[in-house]
């Protein structure tokens, strides 16, 4: 091999090698076990402020996942309940979204890549809110929607295969 090759060759296998380590780090988990106190067991809490999502795990634990929350005058606080659980569902854009693109198909098929949910919902309120995935991971951890709950799809699948219709969600600032 000529000096010229092996160089090119040892490039490429380096490239190749971050290329690797940058795959795997994107799809590592991004959930922590943190402290928790004050909620139930078995309940979701979003802080809004700190772009956090919890899931309780016992009296004193949590998994922390990172989300993407309401733009400015689009966040709620409250208390609600999972109403539903979907797998790649369809999306019809509400009226609210809809007047600022009023292009958008009536119904985005589940699995499309233009899909706002991703991987999976939780519907929230009658479905005006949802913790759903996305198919734009870099709006997680950003003042982005009109209210949802942004999670990569990684951590809905988690946070999904963890809860039941009727968990309760609690949304603080």
């Amino acid at each position: 091999m000529t000096l010229v090759l092996k160089r090119t060759a040892l490039f490429i296998v380096i490239v190749l090698g971050v290329a690797l380590l940058a795959a795997v780090a994107a799809h590592a988990a991004t959930r922590d076990v943190v402290p928790i106190t004050g909620f139930r067991p078995g309940t979701i809490v979003v802080k809004t402020s700190e772009r956090r999502l919890y899931y309780v795990l016992d009296g004193s634990r949590a998994l922390r996942f990172p989300v993407g929350v309401g733009k400015a005058g689009m966040t709620w606080t409250g208390v609600a309940h999972v109403e539903g659980k979907y797998v790649r569902p369809a999306w019809a854009a509400p009226d609210s979204i809809r007047r600022e693109n009023p292009n958008l198909p009536a119904v985005i098929p589940g699995g499309a890549a233009n899909n706002p949910m991703g991987e999976a919902a939780l519907t929230l309120r009658g479905g005006e809110y949802a913790i759903h995935g996305t198919n734009r991971p870099q709006s997680v951890g950003g003042f982005v929607s009109h209210g949802c709950i942004r999670m990569y799809n990684s951590d809905i699948r988690e946070l999904y295969s963890l809860v039941e219709v009727g968990t309760p969600v609690i949304v603080e600032r």
